[in-house]
Parts: C-alpha cells; sequence; structure tokens
C-alpha cells in the first residue's frame, strides 16, 4: 500500500513542533519518513526537505535548541497585526481563488523585506543537503504574478533550497523567490497542507499545525481524500501546543517550546497512527 506524510505550515515554530511529533513517533517504532511520498508546504517544506536528507531526526530537533544568535535564523520586524488586515483586503471583490492568491503575490511583491539572498541563506542553513532526494517530495508555491499554484519535484528543474525557500515565502514578511522568469511566494496561500496532492495514496498522515487558514481546512481535505478511499488520519496541534507557538509563529524563540511540544504529543498520538501505518 502506498503511503503519504502530509506537512503542513506553521512558521519556525511549526517546524520545530513538526519535528517533535516525527520524532516522537518515530522513537515508538513509527517512522513517517518513510512514506512514499512526502508533500510539504510553507514550514512542511522545509521538513520535508530535512527529511528526504540522512541526517537523523534526533539531530534536526537539536538544532531546534541552538539559540537563535547563533544560527542563521533571521527576527521578524514586521505588524502582523498590520499584515493580517493587508491580506483581508485581498479578498474584497475577488471573483475567484486565483486572484486573491494574486492580490497576496502583489502585497508580498512591493513589502519591503530582507534581501532574497539572505532568506536563501536561511533556507541554506536548514538543509543538510542541498540535492533533490531520488525518494518522492513535493513542494508546494505560487506564482506571486499570476496566482498559478506550483508544485516542485525533483524533475522540476528547480533547485531544491529555491524551491523550500519559495515555499515559505510568507507574503510581506519574506521576499518572493525568483524561480526562471516569475517570482513564488509560500504555498500555504492556496492551502495550509495541499493534503489533495496525496490523492492516489492508500494510507494518508496530515501533520498540521493549524487546521485552518487560507483554502480548504485540513478535515475538509482529509474528507475529500477518505472519499476516495484513502485512509487518512490527522495530528494537528492541540491546546498545549498552540500556546508554545505563542503570538508570533515566526520567533525562533518558539521553536524550544514547539518542539517540546510537539514531542509530549506525538508520543499521545502513537498508538492511533501505528495502527494505520503499521
Amino acid at each position: 500500500m502506498s503511503t503519504a506524510l502530509v506537512l503542513g505550515g506553521g512558521g519556525v515554530a511549526g517546524i520545530a513542533w513538526e519535528l517533535g511529533v516525527l520524532d516522537a513517533l518515530a522513537n515508538a517504532g513509527v517512522d513517517l519518513r518513510a512514506a512514499d511520498r512526502i508533500i510539504g508546504t510553507s514550514a512542511g517544506a522545509a521538513v520535508g526537505a530535512q527529511l528526504r536528507t540522512d541526517e537523523s531526526l534526533e539531530s534536526l530537533c537539536a538544532r531546534q535548541l541552538v539559540p537563535a544568535s547563533q544560527s542563521a535564523e533571521l527576527q521578524v520586524e514586521s505588524s502582523l497585526d498590520a499584515l493580517i488586515e493587508q491580506f483581508a483586503a485581498c479578498f474584497d471583490g475577488a471573483p475567484d481563488e486565483i486572484e486573491v492568491r494574486r492580490r497576496l503575490g502583489g502585497v508580498a511583491l512591493a513589502a519591503p523585506t530582507v534581501e532574497e539572498s539572505a532568506r536563501l541563506a536561511v533556507i541554506e542553513s536548514r538543509l543538510s543537503s542541498h540535492e533533490w532526494s531520488d525518494r518522492e517530495l513535493l513542494v508546494t508555491a505560487v506564482d506571486a504574478f499570476t496566482g498559478e499554484f506550483k508544485v516542485f519535484d525533483r524533475n522540476s528543474g528547480v533547485a531544491l533550497v529555491s524551491a523550500v525557500a519559495a515555499s515559505c515565502a510568507v507574503p510581506g514578511i519574506w521576499p518572493p523567490v525568483t524561480i526562471g522568469d516569475s517570482r513564488f511566494i509560500d504555498g500555504g496561500v492556496r492551502s495550509g497542507t495541499n493534503a489533495d496532492l496525496a490523492e492516489g495514496c492508500d494510507i494518508v498522515v496530515v501533520v498540521a499545525p493549524f487546521a485552518g487558514g487560507f483554502g480548504p481546512t485540513v478535515e475538509v481535505e482529509a474528507a475529500a481524500l477518505r472519499e476516495q478511499g484513502a485512509i487518512v488520519e490527522v495530528i494537528a496541534a492541540d491546546g498545549g501546543s498552540t500556546e508554545a507557538f505563542g503570538t508570533n509563529v515566526l520567533d525562533p524563540a518558539t521553536r524550544g517550546p514547539s518542539l517540546r511540544e510537539g514531542r509530549r504529543q506525538g508520543t499521545i498520538e502513537v498508538e492511533r497512527i501505528a495502527k494505520v501505518w503499521l
């Protein structure tokens, strides 16, 4: 039976939390990194790319505990409240989802951010290998000019670091990433998980820091996959995990608490996930 692991967005807090969940499951004998297909959106793209390297989960988790001052991670200085207002305005009178995404792309293209090269350096630092794995990894992004949804993989002719950086390019926070003749933004502006890309897989586990966001909710996507015959289990952040995320999931200081809560929640989920995965 074919398996898929879907990893959703959630900032640096989400990266740490997802790694904590996966580490706890693996320590109990449920190794989700063995999935036939890994689908990563935003934070999930970074984690998915990490899982497709030879670096151990133990090492990946340990890196979440390195102080921000000793890592390549950047501190966000933007006003999240103002950003939310900009996002909300993109929906006013928009005829369809593509237009909303195009407008979000406009926000991203106009926003003052760090240089693209500085952001790429952050993504490079997160990955112990900058080459695509032979095992299937799908990385989601959106064209900032057209709003078109794009899925990158090892056959796309796009550098892994660029693909992951594009998927993580939160509009208004991080610069859109140049790929070919266009620029790309966060795949999460289409869906927080893009779990529909797991279509055709028999068993799907979704690890999502947030159940909502742009596009359909995780449960709506999971229900659609179940209707197609897949067995689907969702691990979404509970109250304790959400509290660890704090008010700014892009703050590197959230990584330690989020990792800890991810491990706690992963331990709780072992029996349920083992029943389908094993």
